[in-house]
């Protein structure tokens, strides 16, 4: 990730010190409050700060120095990730991430009412994120400047949540589409994964107008890019490198540009079989292997990798014509070719 600073761990430390803070804030109000700081130190603890990296940049793409105030912002970005990953994991039931057990199965575990619990933890993660950032220690002058995108971000991201569930829920009435699975991309990954971090970093810098338009250009497909990626890694993924499971998006029927081309190719005997496995939440690996085998040969795996290409060359070619810094263009340029290629 082009981490000449090293940059996550300067991430991780803030937020191991906010974890630190905040179990003294909680205990403190009441002993009974410990599965509480416990499960949002852990819901902090993983992750390769992606997000915060894309803040970063657009700081130093503005042409301003590295310094403790920027990281610290950075960080906020991690919190905004982590209370929307537990609000995520409540609506999908998925049961790990990182290859640890998700806040609501981890206080399932526990004997405690799970979904409840977990709601007020991301509750709670959103609102440190505010507070994170607006106490990074940078200037009140640059924090006024990104009010408005800190509002858009969450508008955003909660609007792509909202379109993807109300699509899952509606799956049986009709069929998926690429366009609608895209849209869903761009509000809940694309803008809150790339495009707004790098907006709030170069708002935050005083970055210009065409600065902020290079990054739309450059973040966009490549959140799409992104999303994609986690679409593939969702299905054909294996769990021991993920973390997380590769049954979940076919038991929920997740809305994915991968099913929406699936279904799209898939002839009449084929759509029965989509009918009777997707969606179908006693799925079993077996059944899920013949789903697999028919993406593959109906070509839309292969769909959704050019599509991935095609977007990372977009996103690369929206730089070419932006002045910044050449560290930040190199480290941009490293980020669009790690970020939507991760392994399955």
């Amino acid at each position: 990730m082009h981490d000449h600073t090293g940059f996550k761990e300067r991430i991780d430390e803030v937020l191991v010190r906010l974890a630190d803070e905040e179990e003294r804030a909680l205990l403190g109000l009441h002993a009974e409050l410990t599965p509480l700081s416990e499960q949002l130190r852990r819901s902090l603890a993983r992750g390769k700060r992606i997000r915060a990296a894309f803040l970063y940049w657009g700081w130093r793409a503005a042409g301003q120095p590295d310094c403790e105030g920027v990281i610290r912002a950075a960080a906020a970005m991690e919190l905004v990730h982590a209370a929307a990953c537990t609000h995520d994991d409540i609506i999908d039931d998925s049961r790990m991430r990182h290859g640890q057990l998700t806040a609501h199965a981890a206080f399932a575990a526990n004997g405690q009412r799970s979904t409840a619990l977990a709601m007020i933890l991301g509750d709670l993660l959103m609102g440190y994120a505010g507070h994170v950032f607006t106490s990074c220690g940078l200037p009140g002058a640059y924090l006024a400047r990104t009010v408005p995108l800190w509002s858009t971000l969450l508008r955003e991201t909660m609007a792509g949540e909202f379109l993807e569930v109300l699509r899952t829920q509606t799956r049986a009435h009709r069929e998926p589409l690429v366009a609608e699975s895209l849209e869903v991309a761009r509000f809940k990954t694309a803008k809150y994964t790339v495009e707004r971090p790098l907006h709030l970093g170069a708002t935050l810098g005083g970055g210009s107008r065409a600065l902020l338009d290079a990054f739309s250009g450059y973040g966009l497909p490549l959140g799409e890019a992104f999303q994609l990626r986690d679409d593939l890694l969702g299905t054909f993924g294996d769990p021991a490198r993920t973390g997380k499971s590769n049954l979940d998006d076919l038991r929920d029927a997740k809305p994915t540009a991968l099913l929406a081309l699936t279904v799209a190719a898939a002839g009449p005997d084929d759509r029965r079989l989509l009918t009777k496995m997707v969606g179908n939440p006693e799925l079993e690996e077996a059944e899920a292997s013949s789903v697999r085998e028919l993406m593959e040969r109906c070509g839309a795996r292969q769909q959704v990798e050019d599509m991935i290409r095609e977007r990372i060359g977009r996103a690369e070619a929206a730089l070419d014509f932006a002045a910044m810094p050449p560290e930040a263009r190199s480290a941009l340029s490293g980020l669009a070719a790690t970020a939507a290629d991760r392994s399955l």
